[in-house]
């Protein structure tokens, strides 16, 4: 379970960094990554404020994920997953910049070592077999 709170500890700061930069620094952002500032902007805010509640649904699967697990499900190898393909995807597709590949690799890295831990949980849960093993 440590190792689970650690890569949700990981996805708390990442998702908040990037929702603040998000929503505090869009057009700097824009600029860094090379691309015009999305129109209207409202959307790219909305994202940042996306982001920063995903993050801090973090807090509660950071002290227990065992039962918080499906929460990290969701928006580990789900979303996280989802998102590195889709990052994947536009760069092939619409030709979008190289960096947007950075974003593919830290998400996509992070869905991974999520999934492992969520696996690696579900290993470690006893199975229960609907049957008591007390004898009479």
């Amino acid at each position: 379970m440590k190792f689970l709170s650690a890569v949700a500890r990981i996805s708390l700061v990442y998702d908040l960094a990037v929702g603040i930069v998000m929503l505090a620094a869009t057009d700097l952002l824009a600029t860094v990554f090379g691309v015009p500032p999305p129109t209207p902007i409202l959307f790219a805010k909305l994202l940042g404020l996306f982001l920063i509640c995903v993050g801090l649904g973090y807090i509660p699967a950071i002290r227990n994920p065992e039962i918080h697990r499906g929460y990290l499900w969701i928006f580990g190898p789900l979303l996280k997953g989802a998102g590195a393909v889709t990052f994947i995807v536009d760069y092939v597709i619409n030709a979008s910049p190289r960096a947007f590949l950075l974003f593919a690799a830290t998400d996509g890295t992070l869905a991974a070592l999520t999934l492992w831990g969520l696996l690696s949980l579900s290993r470690e849960r006893p199975r229960l077999s609907g049957r008591s093993s007390a004898r009479p």
